[in-house]
């Protein structure tokens, strides 16, 4: 049994309006919904948490090998992004000079 492309479109037209609606709930809400402090305290992690997912199995994991050895440029560099925000507290600045430090070590390490 195929659906015709017309019955696609709308199937995809109603997945996306649902979608939209779904988020625009959370969104409209977020100003009248008053969240427990438990719940605030606990949502300011999430930011760390979900880009510290997403960076760290860049540092150390390439090609199927763990890389942790001192000739890794990204580990350096990871290494480096680490002091700055440990210093600065800026997100800004961790992230230039973290990718200033890992175009500076490839250049070296090339």
């Amino acid at each position: 049994m195929s659906a015709s492309p017309e019955m696609l479109w709308l199937l995809v037209v109603i997945i996306g309006l649902v979608t939209y609606a779904l988020r625009l709930s959370f969104i409209a809400a977020a100003g009248s919904v008053e969240l427990p402090l438990v719940v605030r305290r606990a949502l300011r992690f999430v930011p760390v948490a979900v880009l510290s997912a997403m960076i760290a199995p860049a540092l150390v994991h390439l090609e199927a090998s763990m890389q942790l050895n001192w000739d890794s440029p990204r580990l350096l560099a990871g290494l480096v992004a680490i002091v700055i925000a440990w210093r600065t507290g800026s997100m800004l600045a961790t992230i230039a000079g973290g990718m200033v430090a890992l175009w500076v070590l490839q250049a070296l390490f090339a």
